[in-house]
């Protein structure tokens, strides 16, 4: 870049977009209002296809909006809105059979409140709640990893404890396939008021086989564990770290709500995984987030690595490099491929859904 540039740093809302960024020089000022910044230009615009399109398709509030899944018999995607208000439960779906597609909102039975990551696996939608409280909706309900039955709108509480402790806060998750669930565990919960305990657990990531109940921790060294993937041939595991965004556990302080520190922990890290799906090691640091925080993580089909990170999306390669930048006018927490050939890629957070049509796959979750 050239002298004299600067890009102002927050410590208490999402960063400045790169395209913020103050350079002398005039043709720069194209980066803030771009759809997509392509950073890798065979490669970029290869996954680009030759006719992107980026769309704004509904508005929708200020909440977290997260936990995305496509329901391919259906034609449906499932995701979350978080609290404000504390103890809301109804979730949203989009009818993607529609033209133009239409948003409603449902409850399951029981209801699951703030499921905060989800997935697909064996006909059922797995989700991480994140909410726990004496009563909601007039029962108890605690951190959880539910599954729901999309065809019957019944609900399913598989894991909801460890060893008597409740969990922090499981924010995201993926299914092995020889179904073992792996989820990470961080802290948020508690600052954003979801629940009425404070931490009780050291913030991790686990592994839990449901048909024994077994629980392993899998992974101690993140501050904040969130976005978890598998690669697509399950031999590589990526796991973001968003302790950037932190605040105080102590219960006699109550929830202070969360802070960001740009010089805070904003990295994903890559780890081997072992020949028996029972661990993961080798632990290395493939991306730091050029904007926010790394929040939701998936693998698309060819094995690129996709994050939602503060306004947008960041499509990286296996190790880490840039090469494309879906941008939103909207904090993006999460998103899910749709469609027959999955090419739609639909985005959601706070303030706003908007769809993706490209030539980069997704995976298809079965």
């Amino acid at each position: 870049m050239p002298y004299h540039f600067f890009r102002a740093v927050s410590n208490s809302t999402p960063d400045p977009d790169f395209g913020a960024t103050s350079v002398p020089n005039a043709s720069f000022a194209l980066v803030a209002n771009a759809s997509f910044l392509v950073f890798d230009r065979e490669r970029g615009l290869e996954l680009l296809g030759p006719h992107p399109t980026y769309h704004y398709v509904f508005k929708v509030s200020e909440a977290v909006h997260e936990a995305p899944v496509y329901v391919p018999s259906q034609e449906k995607l499932y995701l979350s809105q978080l609290a404000p208000p504390t103890g809301y439960l109804p979730q949203l779906v989009i009818h993607l059979n529609e033209t133009p597609p239409t948003l409603t909102e449902y409850l399951s039975d029981p209801p699951v409140y703030a499921p905060n990551g989800g997935t697909f696996h064996n006909g059922l939608i797995y989700w991480g709640a994140s909410g726990g409280s004496n009563s909601i909706g007039g029962d108890e309900q605690r951190v959880s990893v539910r599954t729901l039955d999309p065809m019957t709108n019944k609900t399913t509480t598989l894991l909801n404890n460890y060893f008597g402790y409740y969990f922090n806060c499981i924010d995201d998750l993926v299914v092995h396939s020889n179904g073992d669930v792996w989820f990470t565990d961080p802290q948020y919960s508690w600052f954003n008021a979801l629940t009425d305990t404070a931490p009780q657990l050291e913030a991790a990531t686990y592994r839990f086989r449901p048909s024994t109940g077994a629980v392993n921790v899998v992974e101690d060294s993140l501050i904040q564990p969130n976005g978890i993937a598998f690669s697509p041939d399950e031999r590589t595991m990526y796991i973001s770290d968003t302790g950037a965004v932190s605040g105080p556990i102590a219960a006699e302080v109550g929830p202070q709500g969360a802070h960001f520190n740009a010089t805070g922990k904003r990295m994903i890290y890559a780890y081997n995984v072992s020949d028996d799906a029972m661990y993961i090691s080798n632990k290395r640091p493939i991306y730091l987030a050029q904007n926010w925080v790394p929040d939701g993580v998936k693998t698309a089909r060819n094995g690129y690595i996709l994050t939602g990170a503060g306004k947008g999306v960041d499509v990286l390669d296996t190790y880490g490099t840039i090469l494309v930048r879906i941008q939103t006018n909207y904090t993006v927490q999460n998103f899910a491929w749709t469609g027959k050939e999955y090419k739609t890629l639909w985005l959601m957070g706070q303030g706003g859904i908007s769809k993706v049509e490209w030539n980069l796959q997704g995976q298809e979750l079965k």
